[in-house]
């Protein structure tokens, strides 16, 4: 189940927002990358400390934002999830 997986974000990741767009640099590989909306919005509901599931993703994102049927929320959000962890700007706890 997808909400059971636990992310945060890596240490190792500097932001940078310029208007829509957000840039991630990634310190250990010397990368860097270009984000939109709700990417920047999904790290900011990111612990770095504390790993979190896709639902606690979730609901901190529900506090601001209408994001629809939850079900189908959890799985983009998931989906999100798992291509940040692919760039290396989030890892799995």
């Amino acid at each position: 189940m997808i909400a059971e997986r636990r992310y945060h974000q890596d240490r190792d990741v500097a932001l940078c927002v310029l208007e829509d767009i957000t840039l991630l640099y990634h310190r250990a590989s010397g990368q860097t990358h270009m984000v939109i909306s709700p990417v920047p919005e999904i790290l900011d509901a990111l612990d770095k400390d504390a790993p979190a599931t896709v639902a606690q993703v979730h609901a901190r994102l529900e506090q601001g934002y209408d994001l629809g049927e939850s079900g189908q929320a959890m799985v983009e959000i998931e989906a999100h999830l798992i291509g940040l962890v692919a760039l290396g700007v989030v890892r799995r706890a």
